[in-house]
């Protein structure tokens, strides 16, 4: 007789060791508020505009981001891309890329699959103020962690990368579900 499909819990619960309670974990719940405050102080704290003076780039923390998102695509992007990996509406990106290209940090270049559509493209300039933003705020993360042993950094950097990437992939599903 062959075997039956599985119909049990989902593949979040086959993960849960046996006897563990449902519900949110009591220790993921004691970090959430520090996640919560991490999140405030990159986002919107004094860490942001302090990277963003050192790095000639002015208090606008949305053309920063524009100028960021660029920076790590390590590719030219369509205005829709750059929304949608700062997950915020196109028109206000249309309007962080005019001010970026009026400051000369960002241009328009046309896209060679699409004749009609243009890609948003770092100048030199704008390359260098975002690697001068990034080299202060990585650093500033570097010095926060001077004292945690290498294998604990390493760790730290590997669990956050698969955190934000499966964060990301569920994300994703969540989107295609409800739309």
């Amino acid at each position: 007789m062959p075997a039956e499909p599985p119909t049990g819990p989902s593949k979040a619960s086959d993960s849960r060791e046996a006897g563990e309670p449902e519900g949110p974990r009591p220790d993921f719940l004691a970090a959430l508020p520090r996640i919560t405050r991490l999140s405030a102080a990159v986002n919107r704290g004094r860490l942001v505009e302090r990277a963003a003076e050192e790095a000639g780039l002015g208090r606008d923390r949305s053309a920063v981001g524009v100028l960021v998102t660029l920076r790590t695509a390590d590719k030219p992007l369509r205005i829709g891309e750059i929304a949608d990996r700062m997950q915020v509406v196109g028109p206000h990106i249309t309007r962080q890329v005019q001010i970026l290209e009026k400051r000369g940090l960002v241009r328009r270049i046309p896209d060679v699959h699409d004749a009609r559509a243009r890609l948003i493209e770092p100048t030199d300039t704008g390359t260098e103020a975002a690697n001068r933003y990034l080299a202060f705020v990585l650093g500033w993360f570097n010095d926060a962690l001077v004292d945690w042993p290498r294998q604990d950094r390493d760790d730290l950097v590997r669990l956050l990368t698969r955190f934000a990437d499966d964060v990301a992939t569920r994300l994703a599903l969540l989107d295609e579900e409800g739309g």
